[in-house]
């Protein structure tokens, strides 16, 4: 049984078709275009690159993103926790 007291959420990808996606276990949205949206997951950064995407529905505090587009690519990143504090987004991902 899961404890609804964690502090973690359940990190899930449901991926329709390749036309859209709902992700659970987001912290945040770092950015986001039509080419690419960069979450930061439960499970470290994803990269979802594609066309015409779209983020239909945003839940942060649920920490639920859905996304509408052609969906080409998920690319995780793991980012260490014991990273310099002042350190850039870009500076974590490209260690």
């Amino acid at each position: 049984m899961e404890d609804l007291n964690s502090s973690a959420r359940m990190h899930k990808i449901i991926i329709t078709n390749r036309k859209s996606c709902a992700v659970s276990g987001v912290n945040d949205v770092l950015s986001f275009d039509e080419h690419e949206i960069l979450l930061e997951t439960e499970q470290g950064m994803l990269m979802i690159k594609g066309d015409e995407l779209h983020v239909s529905r945003l839940t942060l505090d649920k920490g639920e993103v859905d996304i509408d587009g052609k969906v080409d690519s998920f690319t995780y990143s793991d980012v260490s926790a014991g990273g310099k504090k002042n350190e850039s987004l870009l500076g974590k991902l490209f260690r």
